[in-house]
């Protein structure tokens, strides 16, 4: 009924939108439950970014040992038992274990799936797949937009449904993603930052800045008494802007020079972000969340296009780890450092510090400047220099 593309993109609805983000819809209820400070409640979202720091460390020797399409069902398993297991326990340890298994499974779903949609796209010489995959996310938003909010303090029931809901979508996924390779193990490749350093950088500022918005959005709302249904109406229109990205950002990935698109979602980010501080009415958050939600997953796409077309194809996997080990210490450090900061202020300071990372993200990935005589070399062949590829695809 879906195509691959389609299914593949329940990987991230799965390992992001119910895995991550939906976190920051239980973070309401559970704080009060549990008597969390703003600093406790970002650990525990920090929890997860350095059980994705692991996984994404860990991906590497998976991929060898089992296959890119093995070590994406495996941690679409791991995902949605570690989603269950929150359910289990009110203990602080528990949680935080229960948070970084999720993350670290989630790590591995994310690059395995990001290699086989990158795949993908060169047989289909279109950017289209990479920006699906990624707005899969905007599906796992939804759901949880539209089943936690109704569930009110019973956190607990809502780890189990969100446990659910990522076990169906391992099954829905499981065929997308083979790939030619299913049977054997492949190779994991050389990890190629040096030639994106320069994107590397805003690709960290972008991951500690991007999750303090999403993990404490609904304690921001809940501080202004925010009606349960029009929490619901933000964050279902987040999920839904999620979802249309791609036909925001699929030509413009593909087609502007350099690191151009990327620099513009960065921009369009931050000024979201600031959307809600400066104007903190309803119909201005609502429109944050949408300027949100139609560019964050739209980053990673972009950077995962710029590898794609910096790197041999042998070296994707490697460089896309090692990536996303830089994408999890900035989001790791990014929850807490904010929770500290709104315990001495107010939640509103996490939505500023988004905005400040996101902004200055956008500068840096505005400077890079392309050099003509630089080019991608075959596997083994000499390392790139600093430079900012076009993302339109290349076999």
């Amino acid at each position: 009924m879906f195509g691959p593309s389609a299914r593949l993109a329940l990987g991230t609805a799965s390992a992001l939108g119910l895995a991550r983000f939906a976190y920051g819809l239980l973070l309401p209820a559970m704080r009060d439950d549990l008597g969390w400070s703003l600093a406790e409640a970002g650990t525990v979202s920090a929890a997860n970014g350095l059980g994705y720091l692991l996984g994404a460390l860990a991906t590497g020797p998976v991929v060898r040992r089992l296959g890119i399409a093995t070590a994406f069902r495996l941690g679409m398993i791991l995902t949605a038992t570690a989603l269950a297991a929150a359910a289990i326990s009110s203990a602080y340890p528990v949680l935080l274990i229960a948070r970084a298994g999720a993350g670290a499974a989630g790590a591995v779903v994310f690059i395995a799936g990001g290699v086989i949609a990158s795949r993908i796209a060169i047989r289909t010489s279109s950017a289209a797949p990479i920006t699906i995959y990624f707005a899969g996310t905007g599906l796992g938003i939804i759901v949880s937009g539209a089943t936690v909010p109704p569930l009110g303090q019973h956190w607990r029931v809502a780890w189990v449904v969100l446990g659910m809901a990522a076990g169906l979508a391992t099954l829905v996924s499981w065929t997308a993603a083979r790939t030619d390779e299913e049977g054997a193990a492949v190779p994991a490749g050389r990890a190629r930052v040096r030639p994106l350093s320069r994107t590397a950088v805003a690709y960290v500022l972008f991951a500690a800045g991007y999750i303090t918005y999403i993990t404490f959005l609904s304690a921001y709302l809940a501080d202004r008494h925010t009606p349960v249904a029009q929490v619901m109406l933000i964050w279902t229109a987040l999920g839904l802007a999620v979802v249309a990205a791609p036909a925001l950002w699929s030509r413009p990935i593909t087609n502007w020079p350099g690191t151009r698109a990327l620099a513009a979602l960065l921009g369009a980010l931050g000024v979201g972000a600031a959307l809600a501080l400066l104007a903190p009415w309803p119909p201005v958050i609502l429109a944050s969340a949408i300027i949100y939600g139609a560019t964050f997953m739209g980053v990673p796409a972009a950077v995962t296009a710029l590898i794609k077309s910096a790197t041999p194809p042998a070296d994707w996997t490697g460089t896309l780890s090692a990536f996303t080990v830089l994408f999890a210490a900035g989001q790791t450090a990014g929850p807490w450092i904010a929770g500290v900061l709104a315990d001495g202020t107010s939640a509103a300071a996490t939505l500023a510090w988004t905005a400040t990372l996101c902004g200055t993200a956008a500068v840096v990935a505005a400077t890079v400047r392309p050099q003509r005589s630089a080019r991608a070399t075959p596997a083994g062949g000499p390392a790139l220099e600093d430079r900012a590829p076009d993302a339109t695809p290349r076999c």
